[in-house]
């Protein structure tokens, strides 16, 4: 009997491999293609235009920001814009991370911690971390803490309820199990139920990463004197489309590397938990 399956809708589609690959790349090909062409045009009309800057002058402002030294200070303003942006993210999700994990983790094994936490926890998920933005800088500053904190206080409730309801879906059983071999309740809590949930750790963080770089950029904006979202709102000030589109790229590319990094981190560390799933 003939193969009914549709090839690209429907729910049992089953495209090829190498037309999955070419659906994929699809809709990139056409946004670089209407930019292309819209910048041609605008360009034609009036080569001044700053607005949707060609490729050859991104690429120039990629060496004036990556490959040329700045005359002010004498640095390659991309790399030290980078790595203070990434110093920040990465000390603001590590602290949620800990901190989510240990207190979801006992949250979902601990009556006790569940009431005294869970109500709060939802209280502090609620309020919306931008609205905060000048108290937090008021409080602790305008430095690297300030930041710090709006990134941590942006991500660990998402990351702390996450962990808590992954808690509340391991079977009971396991953890009568282990208590009825004689393992503690500490025992239970990190030497059976932590080494399940570490793959979800995982994968919470690199589901949190797209807030963290939204609270991240934001602080930068209003109070900094370098990263990558102080320089984006340092040059709209001239309308330099072209550096701003670089940055931009630029911050898409390490968000998709350090995304593919946890995603195949997870994969090849537990390699069960895809299969679980």
């Amino acid at each position: 009997m003939k193969n009914k399956n549709p090839r690209f809708f429907g729910l049992h589609a089953a495209p090829p491999k190498r037309f999955r690959m070419f659906l994929s790349m699809l809709p990139f090909v056409i946004l670089i293609g209407v930019y292309l062409l819209a910048a041609d045009i605008r360009h034609r009309e009036n080569p001044r235009d700053k607005l949707l800057p060609t490729l050859s002058k991104m690429g120039l402002a990629l060496k004036t920001a990556a490959f040329t030294k700045d005359k002010r200070t004498g640095e390659y303003l991309l790399w030290n814009d980078t790595y203070a942006s990434l110093k920040r993210i990465g000390i603001g999700i590590s602290l949620a991370a800990c901190v989510g994990f240990v207190l979801g983790l006992n949250m979902g094994l601990l009556p006790g911690i569940q009431s005294l936490s869970l109500s709060f926890v939802t209280f502090i998920a609620n309020i919306p971390p931008l609205a905060i933005l000048p108290i937090l800088f008021i409080t602790f500053g305008v430095d690297e803490l300030g930041k710090v904190t709006l990134i941590f206080l942006g991500t660990f409730p998402m990351i702390t309820r996450d962990i808590y309801l992954a808690v509340t879906k391991i079977p009971r059983e396991t953890i009568v199990k282990a208590l009825t071999l004689g393992a503690s309740q500490p025992g239970v809590v990190y030497r059976v139920v932590c080494p399940q949930i570490l793959p979800r750790l995982i994968e919470t963080v690199r589901l949190s990463l797209g807030a963290g770089w939204l609270f991240l950029i934001a602080s930068e904006a209003i109070a900094a004197e370098n990263g990558l979202g102080y320089r984006i709102f340092l040059v709209r000030r001239y309308l330099s489309m072209d550096m701003i589109i670089v940055y931009v790229l630029w911050i898409t590319f390490l968000a998709f590397v350090v995304d593919f990094m946890l995603r195949k981190w997870v994969a090849l560390r537990y390699p069960w938990y895809g299969s679980e799933k």
